[in-house]
């Protein structure tokens, strides 16, 4: 009788990764770089014309066929552009009408985000759905009646409408906060309540720092979107009150009454300035907050 010995499987030949490379992580195929540099170069494309136009003379400007690049910088526009209407005093006031609404819508919706969040109420699910279905409704439509009401209460020409668009908290910040405050545990209040804490202190102490990251994307979302805001300004202030966005379209004009659309450009790329420089440093927090605000529901 003969047994055969067992053998062993012989060795396979198995794939390396190089140095550095993560085992098992598929490369992304190249179109997907292509892509994304189409999208960039989509998106930034505007912003580049609109500098190369507030380095044009107004010829270049209107040349056929068009010019895309100035025969020679002309930087002096820039210059015109801050001089030729005051452009400090116009700043101070789109500063001043951004900050003071971010600022008041920031903390009206942490507040309605908290109480949805975290507070026992009757009808609280039905409340929050009747709050998010207002997003639905678009802005103009809501312009006509505003400017009735606050003219005949005397608020025309005046700051105190951001106030009160500020005290009246955004759908979509509440919602941000809401989803954020879910989130947090609820042994963090119960240890609070057992110390003899009240509402308010758990949510200035406790839930409000570790909101950090919504917190800032609230401001910033706010801000940017006050900064921007032309027909507000248009319809409520006088040009001698109102902010740059709308002084930028109402000035640099020639003596015949023509604007100069290369010194209106480099006003425009001032006026941009700001809040790319506000984006590109505080743009993490954007993520952080879209994570943080999406785990539960």
């Amino acid at each position: 009788m003969t047994t055969t010995m067992p053998t062993a499987p012989l060795p396979t030949a198995t794939k390396t990764s190089p140095p550095g490379h993560p085992v098992g992580r598929k490369r992304r195929p190249g179109w997907i770089y292509i892509l994304i540099l189409a999208l960039t170069a989509f998106f930034i494309g505007p912003f580049i014309w609109l500098i190369l136009a507030a380095l044009k003379t107004p010829g270049e400007w209107t040349a056929v066929p068009t010019q895309i690049l100035p025969s020679e910088p002309q930087w002096n526009n820039f210059v015109a552009a801050v001089t030729e209407m005051d452009f400090a005093a116009y700043t101070a006031n789109s500063m001043f009408l951004a900050t003071i609404y971010s600022v008041l819508i920031t903390l009206s919706s942490a507040f309605a985000g908290f109480g949805f969040a975290r507070l026992k109420a009757p009808g609280k699910k039905v409340m929050f759905i009747i709050l998010m279905s207002t997003m639905m409704l678009p802005a103009i439509l809501t312009q006509l009646p505003t400017y009735v009401m606050f003219s005949q209460i005397g608020l025309l020409n005046t700051y105190w409408p951001w106030v009160l668009w500020g005290l009246a908290a955004s759908p979509y910040m509440v919602f941000l906060f809401r989803q954020f405050f879910t989130t947090l545990p609820k042994e963090l209040e119960d240890a609070a309540i057992i110390d003899g804490a009240g509402w308010g202190r758990i949510f200035f102490s406790i839930f409000l720092p570790l909101s950090r990251p919504v917190l800032l994307t609230s401001f910033l979302l706010s801000f940017t979107g006050a900064w921007s805001d032309y027909i507000g300004p248009a319809m409520f202030l006088d040009l001698d009150r109102t902010t740059l966005a709308v002084a930028i379209t109402a000035y640099y004009q020639d003596p015949a009454g023509n604007i100069i659309p290369t010194v209106q450009a480099a006003a425009a790329v001032l006026y941009i300035v700001p809040v790319l420089v506000i984006f590109f440093v505080f743009q993490r927090y954007f993520i952080r907050s879209s994570v943080s605000s999406g785990v539960k529901g």
